[in-house]
């Protein structure tokens, strides 16, 4: 009976496609904008289909794997139900040339109903007509899509046509109803899931089977009484209502608001965000929706409260974040316990909003340090999971492989004290101060306050120089002895980018050591201030002033090594540089005269100071992804462990994020790993251009055990006894056609049979292994080699 009604619901849908606009009215109604806002029931009986049981989990390993956070396409998001009820539209969200800031169309923030969502250029995927088997399945987009697939399968060949498009947002397209028919013509092979494998014949039944049913659905809510007591206990604590506690509230929410929040580590946690609401704890929430954080709330009195999250967690986006006793504990200790007196409410304009340094000011800079620093992988994560989510133009000002140090608390109170931060407020103003509509960045305006915050640093280090100050080891945060936040390493991957606990990889391509007052401009740069919808001036002035940020964290290291190698240092990584403000901070550093304590004893300072970071850190080191984890034993580990060390145009040919699966077929086991191609450049000093600037001969492969990055381009399954043979391969590589030859013994590529089969082999092995860190990986950047 299913299989002749899918029948039926081809030869109708394949009729209707030259229907004009005027005969979908005629033939089912007109469409109802409304028609999923009203209360809705969920289809009885023997063939009914429940949409949480039955069709979200189907969504989730299929879709959400493409329709999720800003860069999803045509905007639809299929990770809630509320994202498939309001649809797609035909503007992107990243947009790098727009001239003025677009409208905000965040889910479950900028409308309130689909009504709303129509109103701002959405069109439904759902049939919003008459609720009839046919029309339901005719006038919905998504059957279309599904159906197109069915009918024209990808070919049986390793790579895809031409005609399909991986590259950019750009080249989407995005077919309301009344186009559907051209798009067919002329993209037969463009169904879904797009340029990949078709959906099983099951699931491919029961989603049509709910979209003839009507499409009914409904939120999920996992919030259990138990879980309530918490949401209870929480929300009275950042809802205190004295003026002390209503500005460090505030500060708290202005770092938080992008975390995932949980309460206990168990094996399936729930997730919820730190909102803004013009409620109290016990009334619904009413949601404040700004594009800011910390953009004025239009009410008298915020309160801050704790929402579900609705959406199925993307690892692009998912930020874990736990909330327990201990947590409450220690921020009662740094926000109550120093005597410190708050005298007003900081202002919402936005000239003063956007400097935490204003806004803040009556907050001790210790107390901010440590609740940026004691989480500072979440800290860090914010700049590259935020609202950049995918972003060349931010993530293009750092390299590919760098490690990040902080200074310690002591370090950070002897230097930057409460009253150096606020003599030279008026030099940490950041971009968002122009809002996101603003224009081309004064280039030697930013240059010269970032100057005068710079002299203003060294002068200060200078003094305390003079006062018996050692620039040595013990100037670095060493995570008090237990804390492994202490130590991180970034990856960057084109367009987006990974931030891991501990050292990894042989020698980093830069390093950082990062102040309380450069973490907290970062922050303010590109978490709370970025708006992903904000125009091309708005853009270019963040990625500008973010090279100031890199070249002060990148100075804060290079003080550790001797005087006469500084500057040989930071000529190699800026060969070919003639920027003009690189210079200026260059010579800005030519005043300071500190010389490093630290003890050399070989002619490579710099590879013994790497050395010795891992030496002194060693302690608080996290290993969680270091290439010799997992089971592997024997040939297989050390396979896996020379992989780790493949360099050169061998490390360049592999693509930037490769997943491999290392499978004993004997036990029916894997062991996961990441591979990441490091790109080398002359510099990245620029915006453009980075093809010029390429060094492949200095690339490097790095391997991390388990899953650490959100896009793979490139799925690998090598039998646990070929590794030895793979990994001489990989080595070995020198050309393109090599590079193919490999892939072709042991790719899963996007049109392999076995596709969906890895990817769900996959997110079960990272679900079981790290529950709290799971979420879905991101398809869109898949290779088709």
């Amino acid at each position: 009976m299913h299989r002749l009604f899918l029948l039926f619901g081809v030869l109708v849908i394949t009729g209707c496609s030259t229907l004009l606009a005027s005969q979908w009215d005629r033939l089912y109604g007109k469409s109802d904008p409304a028609h999923f806002d009203k209360a809705t029931t969920q289809t009885t009986g023997s063939n009914a289909v429940n949409y949480l049981k039955d069709v979200k989990p189907i969504l989730d390993q299929r879709c959400v794997v493409c329709h999720s956070c800003y860069d999803s396409p045509c905007q639809l998001k299929l990770g809630s139900y509320a994202g498939i009820t309001r649809g797609a539209t035909k503007a992107p969200v990243y947009d790098g040339e727009r001239l003025l800031a677009a409208d905000l169309t965040r889910l479950f923030q900028d409308a309130s109903s689909n009504q709303e969502w129509r109103e701002k250029d959405f069109f439904p995927v759902l049939n919003e007509r008459v609720n009839t088997p046919e029309a339901n399945i005719n006038a919905s987009i998504l059957a279309h899509m599904l159906l197109l697939k069915q009918q024209h399968p990808l070919p049986q060949q390793n790579l895809l046509p031409d005609s399909f498009k991986f590259t950019s947002l750009d080249d989407q397209q995005c077919p309301d109803l009344n186009e559907l028919a051209a798009y067919e013509k002329s993209n037969p092979l463009w169904g879904m899931p797009y340029a990949l494998p078709a959906i099983s014949p099951d699931q491919h039944k029961t989603l049509m089977l709910w979209l003839s049913q009507g499409a009914t659905g409904e939120e999920s809510g996992r919030t259990s009484p138990e879980l309530q007591t918490h949401i209870d206990k929480w929300e009275a604590f950042f809802n205190r209502s004295s003026l002390k506690s209503q500005v460090v509230n505030r500060y708290m929410y202005e770092h938080l608001f992008l975390a995932s929040l949980y309460f206990n580590e168990n094996s399936n946690p729930v997730y919820y965000e730190l909102v803004r609401s013009s409620t109290p704890p016990g009334q619904p929430i009413k949601r404040i929706n700004t594009r800011r954080p910390y953009d004025d709330p239009g009410v008298e009195h915020v309160y801050y409260r704790l929402q579900e999250q609705r959406e199925t967690p993307a690892l692009k986006t998912h930020m874990p974040y736990l909330l327990d006793d201990s947590r409450m504990a220690r921020w009662h200790t740094l926000f109550y316990t120093e005597d410190y007196t708050i005298t007003e409410k900081p202002s919402y304009d936005i000239g003063k909003a956007s400097n935490p340094f204003i806004t803040f000011k009556e907050i001790p800079s210790s107390a901010r340090y440590r609740f940026m620093l004691e989480e500072a992988q979440f800290t860090i994560m914010g700049f590259i999971k935020g609202p950049v989510c995918r972003g060349n133009l931010a993530l293009n000002v750092i390299n590919d492989h760098f490690w990040v140090t902080f200074l310690s608390p002591a370090a950070e109170s002897a230097i930057f004290s409460d009253q150096f931060l606020l003599d030279n407020v008026n030099q940490l103003e950041l971009p968002a101060e122009a809002s996101s509509s603003s224009g081309i960045l004064n280039l030697i305006s930013y240059a010269a306050d970032e100057r005068k915050f710079f002299d203003a640093m060294v002068e200060q280090i200078n003094q305390k120089l003079d006062g018996g100050f050692k620039i040595d080891l013990d100037l670095l945060w060493d995570g008090d002895g237990s804390n492994d936040n202490a130590a991180l390493t970034i990856y960057r991957h084109s367009d987006s980018a990974t931030v891991i606990k501990g050292l990894h990889g042989d020698k980093p391509q830069s390093a950082w050591v990062i102040s309380y007052p450069l973490l907290e401009r970062i922050h303010y740069l590109l978490v709370a201030g970025f708006d992903v919808y904000g125009n091309v001036g708005h853009n270019l002035n963040t990625r500008i002033y973010m090279d100031f940020l890199r070249m002060e964290g990148e100075f804060n290291f290079i003080t550790l090594l001797p005087v006469g190698y500084r500057t040989e240092v930071r000529n190699h990584w800026y060969r070919g540089s003639v920027n003009t403000v690189k210079e200026k901070i260059f010579d800005a550093a030519k005043v300071y005269k500190g010389k490093s304590s630290v003890n050399y004893q070989t002619q490579q300072p710099l590879d013994e100071l790497y050395l010795k970071l891992r030496d002194k850190l060693a302690p608080v080191l996290n290993r969680t992804h270091d290439a010799g984890q997992g089971q592997l034993t024997g040939e297989a580990r050390e396979a896996i462990l020379d992989l780790d060390q493949v360099a050169g145009i061998a490390a360049s040919l592999m693509p930037q994020v490769t997943i491999l699966e290392v499978a004993d077929e004997k036990k029916g086991a894997s062991n996961y790993y990441t591979l990441l191609s490091d790109s080398a450049f002359t510099n990245i000093s620029y915006l453009f251009d980075e093809e010029d600037r390429r060094l492949p001969q200095e690339d490097t492969l790095t391997v991390g055990y388990g899953i650490i990055a959100a896009y793979p381009n490139l799925f690998l399954r090598v039998p646990q006894a070929q590794m030895r043979n793979f990994v001489d391969r990989v080595n070995s590589l020198r050309s393109a056609k090599d590079y193919t030859a490999l892939l072709d013994e042991f790719a899963i590529r996007r049109t392999s049979e076995q596709f969906w089969e890895f990817s769900d082999r996959l997110h079960k092995h990272n679900f079981l292994e790290w529950p709290v860190e799971f979420a879905l990986m991101d398809y869109n950047r898949l290779d088709n080699k």
